[in-house]
């Protein structure tokens, strides 16, 4: 199996957990008088079930991921440096669209705002770091697709 296909299989774990779970609340309290609408022993079982599944395939890909090497680096540095790029795109739009925000003033009495960062500037780093998370993703993506599941 190759990694990119264990990493599909686990998202489906995961949903199939979140069903599971959420089935498993709206069977196990009902009002009085009512029936649930399904055993919530045998939707417990069947949850638990998944848990063990999950957990060795979990291991399986980190595993993949830390003996994986791509020019120098592993899997797991790639995709920490592509979660922490995410994160420097994030807060640095978050900034960008406080800082360019507008103020609506009513009249001159009103309390005026001065920007202290170059908004062009800014634009263009996060178009830079942009570049280079898609082109880290990219580089992700294909290692996933060639590399088999240890």
């Amino acid at each position: 199996m190759k990694l990119a296909e264990a990493l599909s299989l686990r998202a489906d774990l995961q949903k199939s957990i979140a069903q599971l779970k959420s089935r498993l609340k709206e069977c196990s309290k009902v009002q009085e008088g009512d029936e649930p609408s399904e055993n919530p022993e045998e939707v417990l079982a069947q949850l638990e079930k998944k848990f063990p599944e999950l957990e060795e395939l979990i291991y399986r890909i980190n595993y993949t991921n830390m003996h994986t090497e791509h020019e120098g680096l592993n899997l797991t540095q790639m995709i920490a440096k592509k979660d922490a790029l995410t994160l420097r795109i994030t807060a640095l739009r978050e900034v960008l669209n406080y800082v360019t925000e507008r103020e609506s003033r009513y009249s001159r009495n009103e309390i005026k705002y001065i920007r202290f960062l170059d908004v062009a500037k800014l634009r263009k780093q996060i178009d830079s770091l942009s570049q280079e998370l898609r082109l880290l993703d990219m580089r992700i993506q294909s290692i996933n697709w060639t590399v088999d599941l240890l």
